[in-house]
């Protein structure tokens, strides 16, 4: 079953058991990372950083670790548990998350499409940063690209997302997605 038939709580924790591996494999925590003027800390610091000012909107306060810093595979370990239990609680999927941005969204549903999303992706570059396995699911890869591709206009003027790096018309869909993103597929710190 690919990560794109996965339940919001089910796809977070597989994805995320994915990014853990990457963070506990991490040797040099200020090796840059792909994204200009980021180190492999700066990735896992984004993630857990983000998350907390995004769930007010639902009135949600996640449990506080340590920030990436000073200990980042701690920091991500508290974090990725807090968020896993929160999608886990059955509470969650009836409560809501309003936002000026993307107005009321189930909060399960919010979380997985914009925080999960990330983790994903993100993947990638702390792997590539640390040396590691850079590969991610084919189908989520596919998924993510076309649900993404029509918003192209809206992602570049949010300010989140690069230009557009060009690859082949026949590339795989990894590298096709991580090209959308702004990302060199070919990015090495060397």
């Amino acid at each position: 079953m690919s990560l794109a038939d996965l339940s919001a709580a089910e796809r977070h924790r597989q994805i995320a058991a994915g990014f853990t591996a990457r963070v506990e494999g991490a040797k040099d925590w200020d090796a840059p990372a792909p994204v200009a003027g980021w180190t492999a800390r700066d990735v896992v610091g984004h993630l857990v950083e983000w998350l907390p000012g995004f769930l007010s909107g639902a009135g949600v306060t996640l449990p506080a670790g340590p920030g990436a810093g000073a200990d980042p595979v701690q920091a991500w370990r508290v974090h990725a548990a807090a968020v896993q239990d929160l999608l886990d609680d059955p509470a969650t999927a009836g409560r809501t998350l309003s936002n000026p941005h993307i107005g009321d969204i189930p909060l399960d549903q919010a979380i997985d499409r914009f925080y999960t999303t990330d983790v994903f992706m993100h993947t990638w570059d702390l792997a590539r940063a640390t040396g590691q396995d850079e590969s991610l699911e084919r189908e989520m890869c596919a998924a993510l690209l076309s649900g993404m591709e029509p918003m192209d206009d809206m992602l570049r003027a949010s300010g989140q997302f690069g230009p557009v790096v060009p690859v082949p018309a026949d590339a795989d869909p990894q590298t096709r997605l991580i090209g959308f993103i702004g990302r060199d597929p070919h990015w090495s710190a060397a």
